[in-house]
């Protein structure tokens, strides 16, 4: 990828501000309808949200917008270290106006779309199922980046596998994937309790992804 700088922030602050906004404002519009929508519209918003800011900004920062998968993309030798500072700050960015929008345009209801886990799982089982949720997210990833005959199929892929985690594991750990779209609301709506949760989970997952994707294809170059 040969983008500026300026290009990936631009495309990195809008594609995560109409993430959050499809993440969070289903959550949101759905209180606000006393939940009369359920998780199938939450998951419906959320794999067209992300398809759309996938195809619309992908080709200029490859459609990070989660700073788990940029350190995912960064251990697999995908981003150089001197473009992280743009992913980072256009990404906490774009989250946070988009939960501001949320708020001001739907309302503030359910903590804005805050992200919680469900305590009557142990702390292992919900950990671990946010874990395997983001892994499923990255693995996602690399594999539309790595097959190019997937490349197309890019933002119904991802948005695909965001939608299934969200409408399968949210109701254990939360199905967040993406620390600063679990930080926005957090701190918009002053509930802080479950960040520990998505502020180091979703690395662990992306990690996980990247260093065995850097082997894969360390390996098939070797053949």
């Amino acid at each position: 990828m040969h983008n500026s700088t300026l290009q990936i922030f631009l495309a990195e602050l809008l594609g995560t501000f109409g993430l959050v906004i499809a993440a969070t404002g289903s959550i949101v519009y759905d209180a606000k309808l006393e939940n009369t929508l359920g998780s199938v519209f939450v998951a419906s918003v959320h794999f067209i949200g992300i398809l759309i800011v996938v195809y619309l900004f992908g080709k200029y920062s490859m459609a990070h917008f989660n700073p788990a998968v940029t350190i995912g993309y960064f251990v697999a030798g995908y981003t150089k270290k001197s473009q992280l500072p743009a992913y980072f700050a256009a990404q906490i960015m774009g989250a946070f106006l988009g939960s501001i929008a949320v708020k001001f345009l739907i309302g503030d209801y359910a903590n804005l779309g805050t992200n919680f886990p469900n305590f009557s799982y142990s702390i292992q089982v919900f950990y671990g199922i946010e874990i395997l949720a983001t892994i499923l997210l990255m693995g996602t990833i690399f594999s539309v980046v790595y097959l190019k005959k997937l490349n197309q199929f890019s933002g119904i892929a991802i948005g695909g596998i965001v939608a299934l985690d969200v409408f399968f594991f949210g109701p254990i750990s939360g199905a967040s994937m993406n620390p600063f779209r679990s930080l926005a609301p957090a701190v918009i709506s002053g509930h802080f309790d479950d960040l520990w949760l998505y502020m180091t989970a979703p690395f662990i997952g992306t990690v996980i992804v990247g260093i065995l994707f850097k082997k894969i294809t360390k390996f098939k170059r070797m053949e």
